[in-house]
């Protein structure tokens, strides 16, 4: 088993599709795909990319802790008491455990994600 695995951001596989949950549906009809492409540590840190379409929901982390690059599409991220920032293609950010705030998917977003789950 090799140790260096490379994400594809453009994976042939067919991804999870999911749907927001309904108490954290701000507005819009947004949907999501999950294409997991490795896990480690346990399942405790997972890879791999998802996709977002336009909608407005509530971010909360919890004890997660997650880093995003943002592959296309445009989102926005308000942190509960403090600003708004604005991501598209080319950007990466850190959401720390604790997180509390509401992402916005303005245009169709595809990221790569790093969860770390404690």
């Amino acid at each position: 088993m090799s140790l260096l695995t490379t994400i594809d951001t453009n994976p042939a596989f067919t991804p999870k599709e999911a749907l927001p949950l309904p108490e954290r549906l701000i507005s819009g009809t947004p949907s999501f795909k999950t294409w997991a492409q490795d896990a480690s540590k346990g399942e405790k840190v997972l890879t791999g990319v998802w996709e977002a379409t336009p909608g407005e929901t509530h971010s909360i982390k919890g004890t997660t802790y997650e880093f995003c690059h943002i592959i296309s599409g445009v989102i926005e991220i308000e942190e509960k008491g403090g600003e708004t920032k604005t991501y598209r293609a080319g950007d990466s950010f850190v959401m720390k455990p604790g997180f509390v705030g509401v992402w916005r998917t303005i245009e169709t977003v595809r990221k790569i994600y790093v969860c770390v789950y404690d």
